[in-house]
């Protein structure tokens, strides 16, 4: 599903797939009895992607080494377990 919304709307919406994927994920994980909870939005994620696209295009690639921890720190600090 979010490969098609990527697709289709030529990588626009691809943080809101991601956010998708990633809350789907992250909400289904229980660790030693504790559900864990994403608390991220595509929103919120829109503007670093939106930047880090920029940059990666001033750099002429060079960025893009640095945008899949970029993303991993991103949804990390959205991640935490539901008491």
């Amino acid at each position: 599903m979010g490969f098609l919304v990527t697709v289709f709307t030529l990588g626009i919406c691809y943080p809101w797939a991601l956010t998708m994927i990633y809350g789907w994920r992250i909400n289904h994980t229980v660790v030693d009895g504790h559900r864990m909870q994403f608390s991220g939005t595509a929103l919120g994620l829109f503007g670093s992607w939106i930047k880090w696209l920029l940059l990666s295009i001033i750099t002429i690639g060079i960025y893009s080494f640095w945008v899949r921890i970029k993303l991993e720190n991103w949804r990390v600090s959205h991640t935490s377990f539901v008491n």
